[in-house]
Order: structure tokens, then C-alpha cells, then sequence
């Protein structure tokens, strides 16, 4: 047989999964509004971390570039090295 505080866990554990379930069919969310629609303030907000993610991609992109450059270049410097 459970123990009250058992119980009371489960219940507690119920009740959070129905309410979780209940507004996920009624389409209220984090970021939406009553109609399931996202707001005008939201749209803008994420094309501003659209093009913010898409510029940090190509910067990251010219850092791996210079990076792969660098160990080339030092790699070629050590083989010399190691020639003479």
C-alpha cells in the first residue's frame, strides 16, 4: 500500500501531466498568444536570432578557416625545420 506522502507525489505528478496536456491541446504555449498565432513582438524577435545565428555561422566559418590555415602553415614550417 502507498504511504500518504507517496500519494501525494503521484497526485501532484498527475495533476501537472493533465495541465500539460490540457494547454497543449488549446494551443497555449511559451511564445503564443490564446489563438496559437505568434505575436508581431515574437516574429521580429526571431528574424532578429535568424540573421543573428546566420552571421555567427559565417564568422565561425572564417575562425575554422584561419585556424586550418594556421596549422598548415605551421605544419610546413616544422617540416623545414626539420630538413635543414
Amino acid at each position: 500500500m502507498m504511504e500518504s506522502g507517496e500519494l501525494m507525489v503521484v497526485l501532484i505528478v498527475a495533476i501537472v501531466m493533465f495541465a500539460s496536456i490540457f494547454k497543449a491541446k488549446l494551443g497555449y504555449g511559451r511564445y503564443r498568444n490564446r489563438g496559437g498565432e505568434i505575436s508581431p513582438a515574437d516574429q521580429v524577435e526571431n528574424l532578429r536570432l535568424r540573421d543573428e545565428v546566420k552571421e555567427l555561422k559565417e564568422r565561425l566559418k572564417v575562425l575554422e578557416r584561419i585556424t586550418v590555415e594556421k596549422e598548415n602553415s605551421l605544419a610546413k614550417e616544422i617540416e623545414s625545420l626539420r630538413d635543414r
